[in-house]
């Protein structure tokens, strides 16, 4: 019978694996040690655990890069994270960077566009309609927090949408160009932090946080990232904290950007899918109707066909020879 128990894990096994990959392939890079982006979040955190326990302390770096829209709540997470753990850290506020590329005008031009007394300053995030009540059209809205406290909300035409996310890639863009700097310049490489489900649905900006030289919890539902955690000393203020984007000014789970449901039961309803259990099955355990678990499986193909170009590789006229060595 189907339960939450599919995604038990002995965490220390599973830990010591990817203790063993990290070591074995900082090696196969040739290089010295892992620069990690932390955010004050589970997988961050997990990731830069598990690199500081392969490698040692003194051959990570933790990189925090708040700009504008961080919640403060993040950097001083980060920071209980780097002094638990003992790891060399640096902040880079990346406001400036964005500024001068227009990041947060082009975000503005594109909120007024929508909501035209939208005035900068005022707080905003993206929102996706639930997908329990009916078959939804991934249609994003725009909420704004207005100056009485109250959100107003207006739905996002496409070409608003497009805009104001192709702005807001800025700041993984910059993030990772920050990391790969630090990377060339301690010759290290650089470990990317996506957990399964985000790795698998496409919840990541193309050459922004996609790229790194290795992943090292891709292969695992973030209901066993948490388990890590525990097993890894990881600060509790941290595992306590609710998935977050902490991209846009408004609080925001991910639930609400992105996830058809909270990552428990979108772990449970991934697994599903990958395994073919019946949409009956999962619900009993999940606590939803069949009928809910269906919309949830046609989500996960629609998701996983619409962003396989974020997972392709450059196309090439004709192939060319691999360079090993």
């Amino acid at each position: 019978m189907f339960s939450r128990d599919v995604l038990r894990i002995d965490a220390a096994t599973t830990a010591a694996a990817i203790e063993d990959a990290i070591r074995n392939q900082v090696r196969g890079f040739r290089r010295r040690g892992v620069v990690v982006g932390v955010s004050g979040g589970v997988d961050s955190s997990v990731v830069a655990s598990l690199c500081a326990r392969a490698l040692g302390p003194t051959h990570v770096l933790a990189l925090m890069m708040p700009e504008h829209h961080s919640s403060p709540e993040a950097l001083t997470l980060a920071g209980e994270l780097v002094a638990t753990l003992g790891i060399e850290h640096l902040v880079e506020d990346i406001a400036p960077v964005l500024a001068a590329a227009g990041c947060y005008a082009r975000q503005d031009e594109a909120i007024r566009s929508a909501w035209p007394a939208y005035e900068p300053g005022m707080r905003f995030k993206v929102v996706l309609p639930s997908i329990l009540e009916g078959d939804r059209l991934n249609v994003s809205e725009l909420a704004i927090e207005q100056p009485t406290g109250e959100q107003a909300r207006v739905r996002l035409g496409a070409r608003a949408y497009l805009q104001l996310i192709a702005a807001t890639n800025f700041k993984q863009r910059i993030r990772k160009m920050m990391e790969y700097y630090h990377a060339d310049r301690l010759n290290y490489v650089v470990a990317g932090t996506p957990n399964r489900l985000e790795y698998d649905q496409g919840f990541f900006v193309k050459l922004g946080d996609g790229a790194a030289d290795l992943k090292p919890i891709a292969h695992l539902y973030k209901t066993q990232v948490y388990a890590l955690a525990e097993h890894l000393g990881v600060p509790e203020s941290i595992r306590r904290r609710p998935p977050t984007t902490d991209t846009f000014s408004l609080a925001q789970t991910q639930e609400e950007f992105y996830f058809a449901l909270p990552y428990d039961r979108m772990d449970l309803c991934l697994y599903g899918r990958n395994h073919e259990v019946p949409p009956a099955d999962v619900a009993a355990a999940i606590g939803l109707t069949a009928e809910q678990v269906e919309r949830v499986y046609r989500d996960i193909d629609q998701k996983r066909r619409t962003t396989s170009y974020l997972h392709a590789r450059p196309q090439l006229v004709e192939p060319v020879g691999e360079i090993h060595g």
